[in-house]
């Protein structure tokens, strides 16, 4: 008889040989900054989220920095949106204003910026429009406009969600020649047409305006598909490749993680945290436990980078056990 117990019969034993641990720096935390004054705004689908504007920023800010995360996700919210999304690339715009304000305070703190022209269309599709049709090619020049953008106001990495063909080499070459040779791509390669994203709209004001977006995020059923995506947008030139969403798709993680050896990030979306926030506010469930074990299975599952609303809290907990 081979004894499996013998190495779970002590609490020490078992951290002993733990296979699969999630550390701080492998977390990152979105935040939505709104334009405008004194907003401090509560995601109603979201509990603990909040859409920010710059002049209140600074205790979230000082909490990230704090919990010894790697830095965050910024997605603007602006007052002005348009059919082309001209405010995604203004110089002067909310994220990119945003971004100069925390890397004045906060230096060395990692900013990831979302490159998509959802948030600031007025459609609230990801790329330009002709009709009922989401053009592809007519995209791109927007999206590297718009990466060159929040490079110049100081984004650490670009990460464009759009799911726009091609749009990765694109934005390479754009960065490369406006002088971001340095910047990091950390591209939303397999990002599904997913339920998951409800609660996010709400945060972001992104809800399509008509039809969906299954036209270019992928179906949630194809598998080999996702594959595709994720080896196209690493021969492109992307530094990290990422799986959207997490928790239903840890098969395609782990087989991203055998096909690549690019850093796989995935997004643990916001319908993912808010189903797991609405159980514990019921008493279902025992949050901190679910949680964590929701890391370690995106860990285990190969993921070397999480994306979570969950951050600040695992921060916190990860802290505990020390």
């Amino acid at each position: 008889m081979e004894r499996m117990r013998r190495l779970r019969q002590s609490k020490a034993i078992r951290d002993m040989v733990e296979e699969t641990r999630v550390n701080k720096k492998d977390l990152i935390y979105p935040i939505f900054v709104a334009e405008g004054e004194n907003i401090k705004t509560p995601v109603d689908s979201m509990p603990g989220v909040y859409q920010y504007s710059i002049d209140n920023l600074d205790p979230i800010l000082k909490e990230i920095n704090d919990s010894k995360i790697s830095g965050l996700l910024i997605f603007g919210v602006p007052k002005h949106k348009d059919e082309v999304g001209s405010s995604a690339y203004d110089d002067n715009g909310i994220t990119q204003n945003a971004i100069r304000y925390i890397k004045s305070k906060y230096p060395n703190m990692i900013v990831v910026a979302d490159v998509c022209l959802c948030e600031y269309t007025s459609h609230g599709h990801c790329g330009v429009v002709d009709g009922d049709e989401i053009l592809n090619d007519a995209t791109l020049p927007l999206l590297c406009k718009m990466s060159v953008s929040l490079a110049k106001a100081g984004a650490d990495i670009i990460a464009p969600s759009d799911m726009m063909d091609g749009r990765v080499e694109a934005i390479r070459d754009s960065l490369d020649h406006n002088g971001f040779i340095n910047t990091p791509i950390m591209a939303y390669s397999a990002k599904f047409a997913s339920a998951y994203y409800s609660p996010f709209r709400d945060a972001a004001d992104s809800c399509p305006h008509f039809g969906d977006r299954k036209s270019y995020q992928m179906n949630v059923a194809n598998g080999r598909e996702a594959l595709r995506e994720i080896l196209a947008d690493d021969y492109e030139g992307a530094d990290m490749l990422m799986v959207k969403p997490a928790l239903a798709f840890l098969d395609i993680i782990a087989k991203a993680k055998e096909y690549t050896n690019k850093p796989i990030v995935t997004y643990n979306v916001s319908g993912e945290y808010s189903m797991v926030k609405a159980a514990a506010q019921n008493g279902w469930i025992d949050e901190k436990k679910i949680v964590m074990e929701n890391m370690i299975g995106m860990k285990r599952a190969g993921a070397d980078i999480i994306i979570t609303y969950h951050a600040l809290d695992v921060a916190k907990w990860l802290d505990e056990e020390e």
